[in-house]
């Protein structure tokens, strides 16, 4: 008689180690993926800013352009801003001035420079319906919303009229003496 003949279970069933079908599977899912993000890389990537955009989101400026009394607008990322060398006058005016009579309390203080006060950095739209503000023709010292007569003073606060906001003041810094950088 004559003895079985026992076989060796390698492992290359369903239940074992992995065989050729199961390697064709992982492959294919994996090329799919690289193609997925082959195709989407391009969509992603023209979401980000051209070059031209990320030039202009910084800008320098010299202030000791701008005269004790004067007022400069630059141009930074299509909007004007106002680089303003106040009095002394003017300055006391600011700081002076009770909270309770601004709508959208702030010191001059928050929107100044430490050592800097007289200079006054400002966004030059309005905050009601972006107008740009004249200066000099306000009540209060400062500017003068033509649009629909918003009243702001020489820092830049809403004291009269149907802006909700002060001049927005743009994230700057004084760099090296009289420069600053905006943005």
């Amino acid at each position: 008689m004559a003895e079985p003949v026992v076989t060796a279970d390698l492992g290359h069933g369903p239940e074992g180690d992995p065989n050729r079908r199961d390697f064709i599977h992982i492959a294919a899912g994996a090329a799919a993926v690289g193609a997925g993000v082959m195709v989407a890389w391009p969509l992603i990537n023209q979401m980000n800013p051209a070059a031209d955009t990320l030039a202009l989101s910084t800008i320098e400026f010299d202030t000791s352009k701008v005269q004790e009394g004067q007022q400069v607008v630059i141009t930074w990322q299509g909007k004007p801003v106002f680089v303003r060398n106040r009095t002394a006058k003017e300055v006391q005016e600011a700081v002076s001035t009770p909270l309770g009579d601004l709508k959208d309390p702030q010191t001059d203080a928050e929107r100044t420079k430490p050592g800097h006060e007289p200079m006054l950095v400002v966004i030059g739209s309005c905050t009601h319906l972006g107008c740009i503000p004249t200066f000099g023709s306000g009540d209060y010292g400062g500017w003068f919303c033509p649009c629909h007569g918003s009243h702001y003073d020489t820092s830049g606060r809403i004291r009269k009229g149907p802006a909700p906001l002060n001049l927005a003041v743009p994230e700057y810094e004084f760099t090296a003496g009289s420069k600053i950088k905006i943005g």
